[in-house]
């Protein structure tokens, strides 16, 4: 989960403009801790398959913004062309790498979103906007239509999340866990047929696991994943107004 953009970024993008200083600000009209959630790495072949739907989660792009204590947050689907920079270099972190799995040339990032931008709509790759800046990378899923949901008793419409903060400035101040809840309010409040928000880090992940407690997530049991042992963090939709 740095604030500034490589020049050549900018450069690429046309339509937004540097802020004072030097990180890309993004128009909020624009709806195109290391790692909060561990490995992210899902084989798209071994999902079941599904007709293609452009509402599995209830459309990700109209969510809107969140108000936080650390300013208006906002999620905003992934361009490749736009963010591919941005979000590799995140990955190449080295503490992000040790999750994520995603470093290395540009491509292999690439392929990841990709993979995901030409699936059925079960998992929606997203760019973290605080205050118009960007500054986290976001996997919303359907858990229950994920490989996840045979390693533990899923229920229909039950939707996931991944989180990496990018900037390191940005890690160690509360902030993956201030927007994991904001995020998961979201989730609720946009999906209706959602009872709950389920999350799978690491379990070496401690800070992951932290921040996921801290936004009203609850640890329900240790899985076997085919790329990790994860703590399933689990948000009810019952206990939101008690949190």
């Amino acid at each position: 989960m740095d604030l500034r953009l490589p020049d050549e970024l900018v450069a690429l993008i046309a339509g937004e403009e540097p802020d004072g200083h030097g990180a890309r600000r993004w128009d909020q009209e624009d709806t195109a801790q290391p790692s909060a959630s561990g490995t992210a790495h899902r084989d798209p072949s071994a999902r079941p398959a599904l007709p293609h739907h452009d509402d599995l989660l209830d459309h990700v792009a109209d969510w809107g913004p969140a108000d936080t204590p650390a300013g208006v947050f906002r999620l905003v689907p992934v361009r490749v062309e736009r963010d591919l920079p941005l979000i590799s270099r995140w990955m190449n972190d080295p503490a992000t790498a040790a999750f994520w799995e995603l470093s290395g040339p540009q491509d292999v990032t690439e392929d990841h979103l990709r993979a995901q931008l030409a699936g059925d709509g079960r998992s929606m790759p997203c760019i973290g906007v605080l205050d118009g800046t960007p500054m986290s990378y976001w996997e919303i899923y359907r858990a229950d239509l994920d490989p996840l949901a045979r390693h533990y008793p899923a229920r229909p419409h039950d939707t996931g999340v991944h989180l990496l903060v990018g900037a390191v400035a940005d890690r160690g101040r509360g902030l993956g866990g201030l927007l994991l809840r904001a995020v998961a309010d979201l989730v609720l409040a946009r999906r209706p047929s959602c009872a709950r928000v389920i999350a799978e880090p690491d379990i070496r992940n401690t800070p992951s696991i932290a921040a996921f407690l801290t936004a009203g997530f609850r640890f329900s049991a240790e899985v076997v994943l085919p790329a990790k042992r994860a703590a399933l963090m689990v948000r009810d939709r019952s206990l939101r107004h008690l949190l």
